[in-house]
């Protein structure tokens, strides 16, 4: 048990970049961290971090003892999780990283049901624009869209969603409806501020398929404050249908310019460590997810 204490010491120290850090996160005291790796490194007989008065750096021995202890940690988990047979006995936290759309829009609305349900699993959900693989630090789901980097993670497709340019009422009202895409250059358009494929306004015409060059009145790192921005009737923004569907249905937004669309609708994927055995945390949620989805399409 001393030894698992010293790996998960190590692994903390890891993710979080140093002793402190780490104790914070789990409830240990910085020395206390210290002390279990020092143990460890005795034990190895081989220094793991370079300490730096900030920061730690992993040595080449550490590099290399990382790759084990990783398969280890998850040995472990997988072994404990087998305890979790019935949906009752469901514990643990379940750490999940998705777009901020997503989460907002689609897992926050029925989150306290499931959260009722499985009372004695607790939830952390992070949120960021771009996919990134953070599995061997402890994460259990990545929820994302689009074109997925090649990898030994299992990705199940959930759904897809369409991208859709859109206004809201009242700017139409003041500035008019496009009615071709070439019409986009004469009005109000916002976009991502980071580089993405969803800032390419890609239109089907009969020259073939365009792409409008938008030159954005302003710029943002989240879809939501483009929502937001578009709500307002500041001007057009094109968004994942997923994240607007309810703002079309309500007519809160119009779409624009559908005769246009391309047929393509972008995949939208669950992520988890390739694991032979399905922890029944992870498992209890995608199946969530999944009738979710079914119940409510967001098309």
């Amino acid at each position: 048990m001393d030894n698992y204490s010293q790996m998960l010491a190590f692994m903390w120290a890891t993710e979080h970049g140093s002793f402190s850090a780490a104790g914070r996160a789990h409830g240990l005291t910085p020395s206390a961290v210290s002390k279990l790796i020092t143990r460890l490194e005795n034990r190895l007989q081989a220094r793991l971090f370079q300490r730096g008065t900030r920061s730690l750096t992993l040595t080449e021995e550490g590099s290399a003892y990382l790759l084990s202890a990783r398969e280890v940690i998850n040995a472990m988990a997988e072994a404990d999780s087998l305890a979790e047979a019935f949906p009752n006995r469901v514990s643990g936290s379940l750490r999940i990283h998705t777009m901020t759309t997503f989460a907002k829009h689609q897992i926050l609305p029925w989150l306290p049901e499931f959260l009722s349900n499985y009372p004695g699993l607790t939830v952390d959900i992070q949120v960021g624009a771009q996919y990134v693989d953070t599995f061997d630090q402890g994460l259990d789901i990545a929820i994302h869209s689009g074109v997925l980097p090649d990898s030994s993670r299992v990705a199940k497709k959930i759904g897809e969603s369409a991208w859709m340019t859109c206004a809201s009422p009242a700017y139409l009202a003041r500035r008019g409806t496009p009615s071709r895409p070439q019409d986009l250059l004469d009005h109000d358009c916002f976009n991502f501020g980071f580089a993405s494929a969803w800032n390419n306004w890609r239109f089907s015409t009969p020259e073939g398929v365009v792409t409008i060059p938008i030159a954005p009145k302003a710029a943002f790192a989240q879809g939501d404050l483009l929502r937001e921005m578009a709500l307002g009737g500041a001007g057009i923004v094109r968004l994942a249908q997923f994240h607007i569907g309810e703002d079309l249905r309500a007519g809160r937004l119009v779409p624009l310019l559908t005769d246009f669309d391309l047929p393509e609708k972008e995949p939208l994927y669950l992520i988890y460590s390739n694991r032979k055995h399905l922890s029944p945390r992870i498992r209890v949620f995608r199946d969530f997810l999944e009738n979710r989805l079914r119940e409510s399409p967001w098309d």
